[in-house]
């Protein structure tokens, strides 16, 4: 049997959306990716070779978690994400879900970030299962020292509206800030092993690519 890649699946949700959608409202979402890759972001993330930013947040059960104590145990895998409203991004997580042992296996570890409630974390970690810590990144502080965020411009935020995603109520601020979907690998001496984020949310890196550069980063 065949498995699907990561990005065969994200594919998959593109097709059926496109299927079911009017296409002037997919319009409005196209529009946004477009004009987001137009602003640069992606050159402006931390890159690989930069030292990483030292982080302590909360998990789904409100415990602290720190970069520091986690990558005394090996590189560290970090997963941002816009939230549980978000597909692509539950997809994705589900992947690393099956593939987890195969983190700790290689030495690492892994992480998901987020700018959502621990409630909504909870929420999320229930419903599908996931082995891994999801952190509350309040406000998006520790995805704006990697480079990640980005507001939601207006027609962004009427349009979630209409499809009833409440991203103020998920984050518990006003802001309409997201991080990019990025994907992370941090050596234990904090330097950045791996770096890749895209302004098109439905784009994401293979884990194998992720899980070669663990495996590289142990080597250092």
């Amino acid at each position: 049997m065949t498995i699907a890649s990561l990005q065969d699946q994200l594919d998959e949700i593109t097709a059926n959306t496109r299927g079911l959608v009017q296409p002037e409202r997919l319009a409005i979402s196209e529009r946004a990716v477009e004009e987001l890759l137009l602003t640069g972001i992606e050159e402006r993330i931390l890159p690989v070779g930069a030292t990483a930013p030292e982080f302590k947040l909360k998990d789904s059960n409100g415990r602290w978690v720190r970069s520091a104590d986690l990558l005394e145990s090996g590189p560290l895998v970090i997963k941002f994400f816009r939230g549980r409203w978000c597909p692509y991004c539950v997809t994705e997580l589900e992947t690393w879900r099956d593939l987890y042992g195969q983190v700790r296996e290689r030495g690492a570890l892994l992480v998901a970030v987020g700018p959502q409630l621990e409630r909504q974390s909870d929420f999320m970690v229930g419903q599908h299962g996931l082995p891994f810590p999801i952190l509350t990144d309040a406000g998006n502080k520790v995805a704006e020292q990697f480079g990640l965020v980005y507001t939601l411009p207006e027609y962004m935020r009427d349009y979630y509206r209409s499809i009833l995603v409440n991203i103020p109520f998920v984050n518990g601020d006003q802001s309409w800030r997201l991080p990019l979907p990025g994907t992370y690998v941090i050596g234990k001496d904090r330097k950045v092993m791996y770096a890749e984020a895209h302004a098109d949310f439905r784009v994401r890196p293979e884990p194998d690519e992720v899980l070669t550069a663990a495996v590289a980063a142990l080597g250092r």
